[in-house]
């Protein structure tokens, strides 16, 4: 069960950075922290919070996530 657990967060971290290398940047909305009153009553959007990650973040995402993945792979190699 933990191989399969240490395969998906692996796969998981791979595709992350996978993603990362066809963006540019994030765009997070911040919540409101009071719903508004009346459903015609305009709510004030909070501040937007941009991400923009480092050249270097999406490869060492995708390699983490290799190293994860291979550990998963070959942990029934040397239990016996």
């Amino acid at each position: 069960m933990m191989r399969a657990c240490f395969l998906a967060i692996g796969l998981f971290i791979v595709f992350l950075g996978v993603q990362t290398l066809g963006i540019q940047r994030f765009t997070l909305k911040a919540r409101e922290s009071t719903p508004p009153v009346t459903a015609t009553a305009e709510a004030t959007p909070g501040p937007n919070r941009v991400l923009e990650p480092k050249p270097w973040v999406p490869w060492s995402l995708m390699s983490t996530g290799s190293v994860v993945s291979l550990y998963a792979l070959t942990w029934s190699l040397g239990r016996k």
